[in-house]
């Protein structure tokens, strides 16, 4: 094992709570927090605030732009934790094919709970009704991505301890 800790991508589908939880599991890692919808171009977010779902190719050159960004944490081994909905296998290969050490926390929740915490946000472009299309799109994380799954049903600060536990030490080979 080397002294470098793998980057951490908080996923999962929208009002599962990944800004909150990335930032507090940031601050408790002592880690840079990245907001990964800060990095999607603005035709992206006028296509989402419209309630067009995003498509494979809206999404390439977003996840390219996160991609560099992992890149970047690992060649100056200092890793971060970045949301990012990953709702596909394929995009959380491509995040991996710059960080090869990365670890997954994926936050699920009930179709209801995801909804009553979008009705109740404000300010955010993302509008609930793209969540039935973000639910279609979402591939759970498979047993070789050694992701950690936890509810949204958990208090916040429950969520935040596990993954600190589970990722806070992860030392990954350079």
């Amino acid at each position: 094992m080397s002294d470098r800790q793998a980057s951490i991508v908080v996923m999962g589908v929208s009002g599962c709570g990944k800004s909150t939880i990335g930032s507090a599991l940031a601050e408790v890692l002592g880690r840079p927090f990245v907001e990964g919808d800060a990095l999607h171009p603005p035709e992206n977010v006028a296509r989402m605030a419209a309630g067009v779902p995003l498509t494979d190719a809206d999404r390439a050159g977003w996840l390219d732009a996160l991609a560099a960004r992992l890149d970047t944490a690992r060649r100056s081994r200092e890793p971060v934790v970045m949301s990012c909905s990953a709702l596909k296998r394929r995009y959380r290969d491509r995040l991996r094919e710059a960080e090869p050490g990365l670890q997954l926390l994926h936050l699920h929740g009930s179709p209801a709970e995801l909804e009553r915490r979008l009705a109740q946000r404000s300010g955010h472009y993302m509008p609930a009704s793209l969540l039935p299309s973000q639910l279609a799109t979402l591939e759970p994380t498979q047993p070789d991505e050694d992701a950690l799954v936890l509810d949204i049903a958990l208090a916040p600060e429950v969520i935040v301890q596990a993954a600190a536990q589970r990722f806070g030490s992860h030392e990954v080979r350079p």
